[in-house]
C-alpha cells in the first residue's frame, strides 16, 4: 500500500456529474489496488455526489495529506470548506463555481508541487466558467503551466483503448493553427508523444504524424506544407531514433491507428483528431496535460449539464482517469528512484 502513488481527486464543477461520478467510483472502491486517492474539496459536494449517485461510503475528514491513515477504509477527504452547493445552480454554468474550481484546482496544484501528491485527477469542468470566474486561460492546461511555473513545451494528450492523440496546436483559431504548423512546434508535440507514451509502459511508441492538408496536399496541388514542412521533420526526428512516421492523410490515420498500426497519432490542430477519439471512445477518453512536472488527468467529457443529478452518470471515463494518473505517476515515482 506504501508504495502505490498518492493521488488527490478534484470533485469537479459541482454544476455538473463530477460530484455524481466521483461518489459512485470511491464508493465502488475499484481502484485501491493502483493507487492511494484522496478527495481534495469540500465536504458538502461529496455529499451532494453521494445522493446524486445513491451510495453512502464511509470517508474521514484529515487536516493535510501527511496526516491521512491509509490502513483505514474510509475515504480520506482534505476539506477545503469552500463551495456551498446551497448557494450555487445546477446544471449551468456559473461563473462563483468556476471560480471556486480553479481555486481548489491551485491548492492541489501547490500540494504536488510540496510533493504531498504524486498527481491529479479532476472530474469533469467548466471551462466558460472557469474563464468567466477569473481565471483568463484558454483552457485548464494553460493555467496548470502557468501555476506550475513551467517553461517550454506542453501539450494535451487524449487517450483512448486503442490510442493516444497529441497536438500541434490546440485551443486556437484555425487560421492561426495553420499559421503555427512549423518544425519546432512538430518536433516538440512528438518528442512529447514519445516521452508521455513511454511513461505510460509502452518501451518503443510507434507515432503517426498527420498531413495537414487532404490527400497529404496532392503533392503540393492544394499546399505545400508537407514538402516543407512535415515531412523532413518526421525524417529528421527518425534519424534522431524516433519511430515516426508521416505525413499521414487524415483520412486514413485514424483507421490505421484503429488496427493498431499505431500508438499515438500527432494532429495538426484540434478537431483533427477529437472528432475521432470523441467517436470512438466519447464515454472512456481520458485528457492528458503532458510536458508539465505534475501529472494531471481528467475525463475527456464534459460536465453533461443535461443529465445533472439523474443518477445515471458514466464513470468509465473517470475511472480510466485516475488508472492512467496512477501509472504516470509510479513510473516518475520510479525513475526518480534510478536517477
Amino acid at each position: 500500500m506504501t508504495d502505490l502513488p498518492v493521488l488527490g481527486l478534484m470533485l469537479g464543477d459541482m454544476t455538473g456529474i463530477g460530484p455524481e461520478i466521483s461518489a459512485r467510483l470511491l464508493a465502488a472502491r475499484t481502484l485501491r489496488s493502483v493507487a492511494r486517492i484522496a478527495v481534495i474539496g469540500d465536504a458538502r459536494v461529496l455529499e451532494l455526489g453521494c445522493r446524486d449517485a445513491g451510495v453512502a461510503p464511509a470517508w474521514r475528514v484529515y487536516p493535510s495529506v501527511a496526516t491521512i491513515d491509509w490502513s483505514r477504509d474510509e475515504i480520506p477527504l482534505i476539506d477545503l470548506g469552500n463551495i456551498d452547493p446551497a448557494t450555487i445552480e445546477r446544471g449551468a454554468t456559473s461563473p462563483e463555481s468556476g471560480r471556486l474550481t480553479g481555486d481548489t484546482l491551485g491548492h492541489m496544484i501547490e500540494l504536488a508541487l510540496d510533493g504531498q501528491i504524486d498527481g491529479i485527477s479532476f472530474a469533469p469542468l467548466n471551462k466558460a466558467a472557469l474563464h468567466r470566474g477569473g481565471w483568463k486561460y484558454h483552457d485548464e492546461h494553460q493555467m496548470f503551466a502557468a501555476l506550475t511555473r513551467h517553461e517550454g513545451f506542453f501539450g494535451e494528450m487524449n487517450v483512448i483503448r486503442e490510442f493516444a492523440t497529441f497536438r500541434v496546436t490546440s485551443h486556437v483559431a484555425l487560421r492561426e493553427a495553420i499559421d503555427m504548423v512549423k518544425p519546432e512546434r512538430i518536433a516538440s508535440a512528438v518528442r512529447l508523444a514519445q516521452a508521455t507514451l513511454k511513461a505510460n509502459g509502452i518501451a518503443t511508441p510507434r507515432i503517426a504524424v498527420a498531413a495537414l492538408n487532404p490527400h497529404c496536399g496532392e503533392g503540393g496541388l492544394f499546399g505545400d506544407e508537407e514538402i516543407r514542412i512535415i515531412r523532413p521533420t518526421v525524417e529528421r526526428l527518425q534519424a534522431e531514433g524516433i519511430a515516426c512516421t508521416g505525413p499521414v492523410s487524415s483520412d486514413v490515420i485514424f483507421l490505421k491507428a484503429l488496427k493498431g498500426e499505431y500508438d499515438g497519432v500527432v494532429m495538426m490542430y484540434h478537431d483533427q483528431g477529437q472528432i475521432a477519439t470523441k467517436l470512438l471512445g466519447f464515454n472512456k477518453g481520458v485528457t492528458v496535460t503532458a510536458g508539465l512536472k505534475t501529472v494531471f488527468t481528467t475525463p475527456a467529457h464534459g460536465t453533461a449539464f443535461d443529465i445533472v443529478g439523474q443518477g445515471k452518470a458514466d464513470t468509465g471515463a473517470l475511472e480510466q482517469a485516475l488508472r492512467i494518473a496512477a501509472r504516470m505517476a509510479a513510473a516518475r515515482k520510479q525513475q526518480a528512484k534510478v536517477q
